[in-house]
């Protein structure tokens, strides 16, 4: 007896000084180990910053969640726009289970347990769980083949990220059970907003009273990118001295920009060093295409992003100066494909090299995006009657086709008489051939047929 009540006195002893411990110590916050992009992350649509044109009053995204009659869907737009979060949200909002897959580190057998887990608590639930999967444009075919059947069925409701464009990413199948939603940029007022807000709102920072005097350096950095953002806010706060208060652009410079990454492939960087290819690209010089594409290739890119990008600029920035380009970037584009790493650096460098060395014209580019912008400021203007096609007897006699000459027949001489555009746009130059040999070629045939009509 004695023994136990020896064991019960030092119990209380023990207990008592661990009292007095906790007492006169400081109290231990427990979110500093919690990132703060995490403790700032918003839990309602209220709370939500940006991506008004989906979430906002009466826009589309919030009135399905409104309705409960939530539609499977695709999430494509650039990194720290908020693509997670609006998922978690929704899933909350609609008190649905939730869970989550990373396309990089994820398989068929995952996606396989999480389809059965979800069979197993829809009985209990007012809805199908919520599949969110990030970088759903990682998956291959055969993993997105097995998401189907649960989309289809309803077993789940997918939600899908994507920064790439999910027309060349996604299976059409998958697609199309798919609502597409574009997630913009943030705004300069959203970001400095979100700094503000963690400032004055966070359980961590907020006792500091940290002013920020220039937010320039911070937002140039983060590349617009919310969660960069705030990781380099907490970075800035940390390396602050004992007693200083206020962050500017040249602490940020000084104390911040050192420890980013060289080269993000899911961030400004990203995009930086795309725009340097292409731009290298675009000025000829076929040593600065190749550097900035070996910096890619040593950042881990995906290859297709790379030739998707060469794609484009074949026709945007050496178009009719060299219509072979197109075919060439189209092949490599098929050729990484189909060959991984590290093979696909050959044929991307044979690309990008080739396109360097190529002449060049943005005529194409220019002459369409004329195009949209007149038909913005002028409307749907009518058909002339007769380019319009004339499948029936009624349409004949109401003159559809009429005095339309066949240009294979027609004398090429006699083919400037006729008309292609609407009758208020009679005359106008769209298409301006630029001076190279290709495009010189080209307006000199028009000049032939259109003596003059159009200016060449």
């Amino acid at each position: 007896m004695f023994i136990i009540f020896s064991i019960i006195g030092i119990i209380n002893i023990y207990l008592l000084v661990l009292k007095f411990i906790f007492e006169k110590s400081p109290v231990i916050n427990l979110n500093q180990n919690i990132p703060l992009a995490e403790r700032m992350r918003p839990k309602s649509l209220d709370d939500y910053i940006g991506q008004e044109h989906l979430v906002g009053i009466d826009k589309p995204l919030r009135k399905a969640i409104k309705s409960g009659s939530l539609p499977s869907m695709l999430f494509w737009g650039p990194p720290g726009v908020g693509k997670t979060t609006l998922a978690q949200i929704i899933a909350e909002t609609l008190d649905r289970p939730f869970y989550t897959l990373s396309a990089i580190s994820s398989g068929v057998k995952d996606i396989r347990e999480i389809i059965s887990k979800a069979r197993g608590t829809g009985m209990f639930s007012g809805g199908s769980a919520v599949l969110f999967i990030d970088e759903i444009h990682r998956f291959s075919k055969s993993q997105q083949d097995s998401l189907l059947g649960a989309v289809e069925k309803g077993t789940i409701t997918l939600i899908g990220a994507t920064t790439e464009n999910p027309s060349f990413e996604v299976i059409s199948a998958l697609l199309s059970r798919c609502q597409t939603y574009v997630l913009e940029h943030h705004t300069k007022e959203d970001l400095e907003g979100l700094l503000n807000k963690a400032l004055s709102e966070d359980i961590t920072l907020k006792p500091l009273k940290i002013k920020i005097k220039e937010t320039e350096a911070l937002l140039r950095i983060s590349g617009g990118d919310a969660r960069k953002l705030l990781n380099i806010l907490e970075i800035a706060v940390n390396a602050l001295p004992i007693g200083e208060k206020e962050i500017t652009n040249d602490f940020v410079l000084a104390n911040v920009q050192q420890k980013i990454a060289m080269y993000d492939k899911n961030g400004e960087q990203h995009y930086d060093i795309a725009s340097a290819l292409i731009k290298s690209i675009r000025g000829s010089d076929p040593n600065g295409a190749v550097y900035w594409l070996a910096r890619m290739i040593e950042g881990g890119e995906d290859p297709k992003f790379i030739a998707r990008r060469l794609l484009i600029s074949a026709s945007e920035d050496v178009g009719n100066a060299n219509p072979t380009a197109l075919i060439m970037a189209n092949s490599c584009f098929e050729a990484v494909s189909k060959i991984g790493w590290p093979e696909s650096r050959i044929i991307l460098s044979q690309c990008a090299i080739y396109l360097a060395s190529s002449a060049k014209s943005n005529a194409s580019y220019e002459a369409i995006g004329l195009a949209q912008s007149i038909i913005k400021n002028t409307g749907d203007l009518e058909v002339p009657l007769h380019l319009r096609n004339a499948p029936t007897k009624l349409m004949k006699d109401l003159g559809y086709g009429k005095d339309y000459a066949y240009s294979h027949t027609a004398e090429v001489n006699e083919l400037h008489k006729q008309e292609f555009l609407p009758k208020e746009l009679e005359g106008k130059v769209i298409y301006q051939p630029k001076n190279n040999q290709r495009e010189q070629e080209l307006k000199k045939y028009l000049n032939f047929v259109w003596k003059g009509k159009y200016d060449y």
